[in-house]
C-alpha cells in the first residue's frame, strides 16, 4: 500500500509517513495511490465478522507491514475496552430509519472509535522506534477530548489541543478540560473552529517549526482516522441490510472525514447508493453541490456546534478522487482557494460527485423539531448533530423513489454532551454516564489565549516534550 499526496502525485510514502507526518510536507492531504476494490468472495467473508475482526481484516489493508498480526490484533482489543458495547457501535430504529449509535467510547462521540486506535497505533510505533511526538490538534468539540482520553498518560508523546473558546459546549469543554495529565494542554482560542484549524494548518506548513517539536496531527486529516471510520459503514451494511439492497448513509458533516471514510467504503465495493451530507446553517458543501463552487463564508454559530465549519479540510481527498489524483490541477485549485476566496469544478466533476453525493442543510428550527418527535415518537434523545443527520436523511426519503434502499443515520455524539440544548427543547436532561459526570466536577486546566500564530507557537514550543 502505497501514499501519495493529494498535491504531488510523483512522491510515494509509507503508512508510517502517512500516520507520524499527518499533513503532507507540500500542504496536501495523503491518500492511497489505488484504493482496493474488495471482491464478492471477500465482501461475503468480512459479512460474518464480529466488530473488532472486522476491523483488524480492513485496517491491515492500509497499514501494511507496519504492524505484526498479533500487534494489530492487540492495538484493536486495547482499543475498544473501555467501551459499553461489544461490537462497538449499536442500533436503534426510529421508523424506516436506522440509527448507527457511534458513541459508547470513553468521550462519548464517534471521535474515540479511531482516536483510540491511534493512541495505541502512536505507543507501538514509538516504542519499536523510540521516537517522542508532539500532537497539535484543533478541535470542534469532539476530536480533542477523544485524543486526550486515547493519548492521556503515555510516555512518549504530548498533545497541544486548540478550541474555540466558548464555541463548544460546556461538557464538550468539561471532558477535556478536567483531565490531569502532564502531557495534555488545552488552548481556548479567542476565535471560531475554523481559526483553530488554521492556526494548526499554518503550523504544519512551517517545515522548520514542525521538525523543532517533531509534530504531528491527530484531526481526521491524519488517513488513520479515515481508516479506521471505515469499518462502522462494512459493518453497519453487513448487520442490518436486507438481501440485494443497497444503503444510503446520512452523515452530519463538518470536516468531512466522516463521511470520507463512507467513500472509502463505496469505492472498497460496500454497495452504497447515497452518502448524504448533512449540514447546519454552515452550508458551505451543499451550496457546493448546488452550483461546483466551493466559497467558505463567514461562520455562523449554531446549536450543533460541532459542524460549524467553513473549511471542510478533508474535501479535499475527494476532489483529488474526481481529477484521477491529478496532483497539478489539485494544487490550482487550492492556490485559487487563497487568492480568490473559492474555485469551481467542472461540470462534469460535479455531475459525478453528485451521482454517489447528495446534501441537505437544516436549520436550527427544524433541528429542535426532529429532537422533539423522536423523542415524542420512542422516548429517544437525539443529540443536535445527529437530528440534524436525521431530518436530512427523512428529506432525501421523502424526495426520492428508491424506497428499497436501507436507510442509516450516523448518530455521532451522545445527547448529554449538548444537556443545555437538550434540557431547552424537551425540558429533560440526558443522563451523563455515572463515570463522566463525576470527572467534569473536577478541576479545569486550560489557557485561555488569543488567535495568534507566533504566541501560540511559543506556548508550544516552551513545553513541548524533546
Amino acid at each position: 500500500m502505497k501514499y501519495i499526496s493529494t498535491r504531488d502525485n510523483k512522491k510515494t510514502y509509507n503508512f508510517i509517513d502517512t500516520f507520524l507526518n499527518g499533513l503532507a510536507h507540500d500542504g496536501g492531504l495523503y491518500i492511497p495511490r489505488v484504493i482496493p476494490r474488495l471482491s464478492n468472495d471477500t465482501l461475503k467473508k468480512f459479512s460474518k465478522l464480529n466488530y473488532s475482526n472486522l476491523a483488524y481484516e480492513i485496517i491491515k489493508i492500509y497499514t501494511d507491514n507496519t504492524f505484526s498480526k498479533k500487534e494489530l490484533k492487540k492495538i484493536i482489543k486495547n482499543s475498544y475496552k473501555k467501551f459499553d458495547s461489544k461490537n462497538v457501535v449499536k442500533f436503534s430504529r426510529v421508523k424506516k430509519f436506522n440509527l448507527i449509535e457511534l458513541y459508547h467510547g470513553p468521550t462519548l462521540a464517534f471521535k474515540d472509535i479511531a482516536m483510540q486506535v491511534i493512541g495505541n497505533m502512536y505507543e507501538t510505533i514509538l516504542s519499536k522506534n523510540r521516537k517522542k511526538i508532539n500532537l497539535v490538534t484543533a478541535t470542534s468539540g469532539d476530536t480533542g477530548a477523544a485524543a486526550i482520553d486515547a493519548v492521556k498518560n503515555k510516555k512518549n508523546l504530548r498533545i497541544f489541543v486548540l478550541h474555540p473558546k466558548g464555541k463548544v459546549s460546556v461538557t464538550q469543554r468539561k471532558i477535556m478540560t478536567t483531565v490531569n495529565s502532564k502531557n495534555v494542554f488545552n488552548i481556548a482560542v479567542k476565535g471560531s473552529f475554523d481559526d483553530c484549524q488554521r492556526l494548526v494548518k499554518s503550523m504544519f506548513n512551517d517545515r522548520s517549526f514542525r521538525q523543532s517539536i517533531n509534530m504531528s496531527g491527530v484531526n481526521s486529516i491524519n488517513w488513520a482516522r479515515i481508516v479506521v471510520q471505515i469499518v462502522y459503514y462494512f459493518y453497519s451494511h453487513f448487520q442490518l441490510s436486507k438481501k440485494n439492497k443497497k444503503s444510503v448513509f446520512s452523515v452530519p458533516t463538518g470536516n468531512f472525514g466522516d463521511i470520507y471514510a463512507g467513500y472509502i467504503a463505496y469505492k472498497m465495493g460496500l454497495p452504497i447508493s447515497k452518502l448524504i451530507i448533512a449540514t447546519n446553517e454552515n452550508d458551505l458543501l451543499h451550496k457546493f453541490l448546488m452550483n461546483g463552487i466551493y466559497k467558505p463564508s463567514k461562520v455562523r454559530f449554531s446549536i450543533s456546534p460541532s459542524m460549524d465549519i467553513q473549511v471542510a479540510s478533508n474535501f479535499e481527498r475527494l476532489i483529488s478522487s474526481y481529477y484521477n489524483n491529478n496532483s497539478k490541477k489539485i494544487s490550482k485549485l487550492m492556490m485559487e482557494l487563497n487568492s480568490k476566496g473559492f474555485y469551481k469544478v467542472d461540470k462534469n466533476i460535479l455531475k459525478n460527485i453528485k451521482n454517489i453525493f447528495y446534501s441537505n442543510s437544516i436549520n436550527a428550527k427544524n433541528t429542535k423539531k426532529t429532537i422533539k418527535s423522536v423523542y415524542e415518537y420512542n422516548n429517544k434523545i437525539l443529540d443536535p448533530h445527529s437530528s440534524v443527520g436525521l431530518k436530512a436523511l427523512e428529506n432525501y426519503y421523502l424526495n426520492n423513489d428508491k424506497k428499497s434502499e436501507n436507510l442509516f443515520c450516523l448518530e455521532t455524539a451522545h445527547p448529554a454532551k449538548f444537556g443545555e440544548t437538550v434540557y431547552k427543547i424537551l425540558r429533560k436532561n440526558p443522563k451523563l454516564p455515572i463515570e463522566i459526570s463525576k470527572n467534569i466536577k473536577k478541576k479545569e486546566f486550560y489557557k485561555v489565549m488569543p488567535n495568534n500564530l507566533a504566541k501560540i507557537k511559543n506556548y508550544i514550543l516552551t513545553n513541548r516534550l524533546h
